[in-house]
């Protein structure tokens, strides 16, 4: 390969799961990570939102997810995100609800509603409470049941996975996808990526390594993500700074607060002696 080429950067993430010719890719990258959560493995999507090379070029890539239907309606929606944005959170909620709840149309009832499946994957860790690598949510009450089973949102933090030996195909992609960038298909790969679908993966990170044209819509597409870093960086340092003139003016409060209290101490004190002392002058 030309050039090092990642994985993370949209335009090839889309055209890794979200292109026709890598339909399997898709399929397979479902059933390693969400598998377990299906009563039978997938064998076909439709893609929804196909990646087309041509489009995105002129339109910038402003839709970068990958959304898909298999053959039961159930519909699944796989993004990544290098930056942990405020509220990403919240966003990520968002998105799974505004997915859910555009299946009906006018006239359709509650009972077309299908399962809805939400996989995002993070270059930044955005679990602090943990150390695992993968995070499953749904709608459950305290005594961990389930309302339905329409609810689906992973979590994939790349940056927490650090696995040398690897044991099943879910964390063969995660691996891809954390440390695709370093690897040549011109050199020996390594033997975890020694399967069809690895290599297959490989072929299209090469098409951006090799192509000119592909290649300079990666590199667009990363300059963007490099600026995108910077402003976050910088409103990142912009609100620390402010929570710190927060703090050191809390504590600057609470400092002439305690002044003012030792104060009103000294002046009850004084009081209390002065009227001792009249006191004993009467007797």
């Amino acid at each position: 390969m030309k050039h090092q080429i990642s994985p993370q950067i949209d335009c090839v993430f889309k055209a890794l799961l979200g292109s026709e010719d890598n339909l399997n890719l898709l399929v397979h990258f479902l059933n390693a990570i969400i598998g377990s959560e299906l009563t039978a493995p997938l064998a076909t999507v439709d893609i929804l939102n196909p990646y087309n090379d041509k489009e995105y070029l002129e339109d910038k890539l402003s839709i970068v997810d990958v959304k898909a239907r298999d053959s039961s309606g159930n519909i699944y929606q796989i993004e990544i995100q290098l930056v942990n944005f405020a509220n990403i959170k919240e966003r990520i909620l968002y998105n799974w609800a505004d997915i859910y709840s555009q299946q009906l149309q006018n006239g359709e009832g509650y009972y077309q509603l299908r399962p809805t499946y939400s996989i995002w994957l993070l270059a930044e860790s955005l679990i602090k409470e943990d150390t695992d690598y993968i995070h499953t949510y749904k709608l459950r009450d305290h005594k961990g049941r389930a309302l339905n089973n329409h609810c689906g949102i992973w979590l994939l933090e790349l940056q927490k996975f650090s696995e040398t030996q690897i044991e099943n195909e879910q964390q063969r992609w995660i691996k891809f996808f954390k440390e695709g960038e370093q690897l040549n298909d011109e050199t020996d790969l390594p033997d975890w990526m020694a399967t069809t679908e690895m290599k297959q993966a490989m072929k299209t990170l090469k098409q951006f390594s090799d192509k000119d044209r592909d290649y300079h819509a990666y590199q667009a597409r990363q300059n963007f993500i490099r600026e995108q870093l910077t402003i976050q960086h910088e409103l990142d340092e912009e609100r620390k700074a402010k929570a710190e003139a927060i703090e050191q003016k809390d504590i600057a409060l609470k400092d002439k607060a305690a002044a003012l209290q030792r104060e009103q101490a000294a002046l009850e004190e004084i009081a209390s002696l002065k009227a001792l002392l009249e006191k004993n002058n009467r007797h």
